[in-house]
């Protein structure tokens, strides 16, 4: 990498805002499961700032009766709503739908989970934002929908973004590059499939606050670069990112299983959510590559101001998440 000249730049029209947490846009989550014959438990979680909650509501089939109010509550940033509904006839063929979805820059997930352990998830966008439940789903559209769960959570994860592209502005060596990027995919793909089969496990909050950590710590090691002397961060990038990996393995198992494994796809699933998270990777590597690539044709500042600018801007971004985590 040459001259990054308008790296700094660049790097606020990648990330416009930094804000306390890394999931800028988060979904909405209908959770449906089959406790008896057409009866169903409904966890209804909608993203909320306080006693804000975005205005979504779900609908479900006309013949699913509700038991009683449901419960209501503010946790974690979140606004639930939790109840019990009669659905006669079942859900097949019923259509759910998530009303003012269009009207916003969201998505919702939708998992259903029938007595038999089958499992239904549909990733619903603005643009389509109803279906048709199937009362089941092939082997293909459990894959589609993983992978594409995968490719969405990594692409909106700040926090996992900031620290590959860390790494990209401490190694200079493409080819050690192209290493530690795999090192970092086989690290974060072990403690995903151990986390996610229940084999190891740590607390959610804890681990991702030690994710911010690591953010901030290749920061700070980009900041103490300097000419003619190699850290071992930048000789052996590679073990930086095997360790850090690991780490970040547990918080997309998190998500994961917020989202839940279908029980008669478990492998499929994880492993094409899996592939979801490193397609989306390499889409970001590629794309920071790029504007590097544009930043040294364009640059009018020194390779080494930006780079050391940026890493003050990533580095503060870190220690934000930081605090916010711990606070929370």
């Amino acid at each position: 990498m040459t001259r990054l000249g308008t790296l700094p730049v660049l790097f606020l029209l990648m990330f416009p805002a930094v804000p306390g947490v890394a999931h800028e846009i988060r979904p909405a989550y209908l959770d449906m499961r089959e406790t008896g014959p057409d009866e169903f438990t409904v966890v209804w979680k909608v993203p909320a700032q306080g006693e804000m909650r975005l205005g979504l509501y779900a609908s479900l089939p006309k013949p699913c009766m509700a038991k009683g109010e449901p419960a209501r509550s503010i946790e974690g940033g979140a606004y639930l709503e939790r109840w019990t509904v009669a659905c006669a006839g079942g859900l097949k063929g019923g259509e759910i739908a998530i009303n003012g979805l269009r009207s916003t820059m969201t998505e919702a997930l939708v998992r259903i989970e029938y007595e038999n352990r089958d499992t239904e998830v549909v990733r619903l966008m603005p643009e389509a934002p109803s279906f048709v439940t199937a009362g089941a789903q092939t082997g293909l559209d459990v894959a589609r929908t993983y992978f594409l769960l995968g490719v969405d959570h990594i692409l909106s994860g700040l926090d996992h973004l900031l620290f590959v592209l860390a790494l990209i502005l401490l190694i200079r060596d493409r080819w050690m590059l192209v290493k530690t990027i795999t090192t970092f995919t086989i690290a974060h793909s072990i403690t995903l499939a151990g986390a996610s089969l229940g084999y190891f496990s740590l607390p959610q909050k804890p681990v991702e606050a030690t994710i911010a950590l690591s953010i901030a710590f290749v920061a700070s090691e980009l900041i103490k670069m300097k000419p003619g002397k190699s850290r071992l961060s930048e000789s052996y990038p590679w073990v930086v990112a095997f360790a850090f990996g690991l780490l970040h393995g547990f918080g997309f198992a998190g998500a994961l299983k917020e989202i839940g494994l279908p029980q008669s796809d478990v492998p499929l699933s994880l492993l094409t959510f899996n592939l979801g998270v490193e397609a989306g990777q390499l889409i970001f590597v590629a794309a920071a590559l790029g504007v590097l690539r544009a930043a040294g044709a364009l640059g009018t500042m020194q390779p080494a101001l930006a780079r050391q600018f940026s890493a003050y801007l990533i580095g503060t971004a870190a220690m934000l998440w930081l605090v916010s985590r711990i606070a929370g």
